[in-house]
């Protein structure tokens, strides 16, 4: 397997990832970036893209998505709940949405996904390998916002505590949507808000 991180553009900075497996097959993770620069990374490394993997809907999550899948057939997946064809969420329908706690093959990689509302309503995390790509659920020592249209903070506390009960190691690299990376270790022991919601959500103890 190959891994590559890409950028999308300021001022957000959405961390994209490629993943291509030894059969030359491309995942992306969230096409946040320019089209060129997927087909540039797809041509260099005689890869052909057959899967989109959205962690939630919003625009500059998946902003390249469309235009990818048309030029290269991809099947994109995204929650039908993330698919409203508006300015926040441009997606107006998805070739799949996600079963909870499914395992999507591309040769040797598997994605397992986990549900995660709270952002929006239609977020997952997707653990390939020792990798866990959680779109703008949790950042390094922060989470995303939930006072946007589909978001809900109670819904996020359960989604952090659902995260916080999954049987990964600690060890496994933590990749949010936004900012730097981190581990999931790390974050469960040191991240303010899954350490609150942990606690039922009292932020005073």
């Amino acid at each position: 397997m190959k891994a590559f991180h890409l950028l999308g553009a300021a001022p957000l900075y959405t961390n994209s990832f490629v993943l291509i497996s030894e059969a030359g097959h491309a995942v992306v993770i969230d096409p946040a970036a320019e089209v060129q620069e997927y087909d540039k990374i797809f041509k260099e490394n005689n890869a052909t893209l057959t899967t989109i993997l959205c962690t939630h809907g919003h625009y500059d999550h998946v902003g390249s998505a469309e235009v990818l899948s048309r030029e290269w057939k991809a099947r994109i997946y995204c929650e039908p709940a993330d698919c409203r064809g508006s300015q926040l969420f441009p997606l107006k329908s998805a070739d799949s949405g996600y079963q909870e706690g499914e395992k999507l093959t591309v040769d040797e990689l598997t994605f397992t996904v986990w549900h995660t509302p709270g952002h929006t309503e239609g977020g997952v995390v997707l653990l390939c390998g020792d990798y866990l790509f959680v779109g703008d659920t949790v950042f390094q020592g922060s989470i995303g916002r939930t006072d946007l249209e589909g978001g809900s903070m109670q819904k996020m506390d359960a989604s952090l505590r659902k995260l916080a009960g999954l049987p990964i190691p600690k060890e496994t690299q933590l990749l949010p949507g936004h900012g730097d990376f981190s581990t999931l270790g790390e974050e469960l022991a040191n991240n303010f808000y899954i350490r609150s919601a942990l606690r039922g959500g009292n932020a005073d103890f």
